[in-house]
């Protein structure tokens, strides 16, 4: 990563939203509060950020960072090929759903009608983003991934989700992590290091401190604990 304090950071923040028709849609519940949060962070700390942001309310407040805004899955893969070779660290924060509406003739052209009689609706995945942005990039480049899972389950998933994935570091954190407005973290990094949050932390000050995270792990200086 570059040294520089003028160093690039690109954010993903937000859901996707599927449609079924030109009205409805599959969502999710992400307010992309932590991803603008880590935007106004960055960008505070001197980075040239550009967040990548999704149908919702919240908005950065630092005039430094630049948005593009998203609604589907394809929208947000278009973006990351036009943005990704630019940015010395990535950050995906954005809740892209897992699976979409399949295409389907009856639906489209406009809003269907409801009517008394049942209706099946045939989804499909979605494509992995970050696992396809991780196999193109560049040398030097530092990619961050999230895993929202129930307790139980987190640790697991997010080393699963560094090899998957073939990123730097996950940042793992309960369910109850969506909609709050507090954080409490783990931190796996792809060559066994790990960090903990002191505790529960609300998002604005979760973001400088892992901003602090990437900045020192991106540019090798970076102190971990053995797991």
């Amino acid at each position: 990563m570059s040294q520089n304090s003028q160093r690039r950071l690109l954010i993903t923040a937000g859901p996707t939203h599927e449609p079924i028709d030109a009205v409805r849609f599959v969502g999710n519940r992400s307010s992309g509060r932590m991803g603008v949060a880590l935007a106004d962070a960055a960008a505070g700390l001197g980075w040239r950020v550009t967040l990548l942001l999704g149908p919702v309310a919240a908005r950065p407040l630092h005039a430094g960072v630049v948005v593009r805004h998203f609604r589907t899955c394809e929208d947000l893969r278009t973006l990351l090929g036009e943005e990704v070779s630019r940015a010395d660290a990535l950050v995906m924060a954005a809740a892209v759903a897992d699976y979409r509406p399949r295409p389907n003739a009856a639906m489209s052209g406009g809003k269907f009608r409801r009517t008394n009689a049942p209706m099946t609706l045939e989804l499909e995945a979605t494509p992995d983003l970050l696992a396809e942005v991780s196999a193109n990039r560049k040398p030097g480049q530092f990619f961050v991934g999230f895993a929202l899972e129930p307790k139980a389950e987190l640790l697991e998933s997010a080393r699963a989700k560094l090899v998957r994935k073939k990123v730097d570091m996950v940042v793992a954190n309960g369910l109850e992590t969506m909609d709050s407005e507090t954080v409490e973290a783990t931190i796996l990094f792809a060559d066994g290091g790990r960090m903990d949050t002191a505790g529960v932390m609300s998002k604005p000050e979760f973001a400088v401190w892992l901003m602090g995270v990437i900045g020192a792990a991106g540019s090798g200086t970076g102190l971990r604990t053995e797991d």
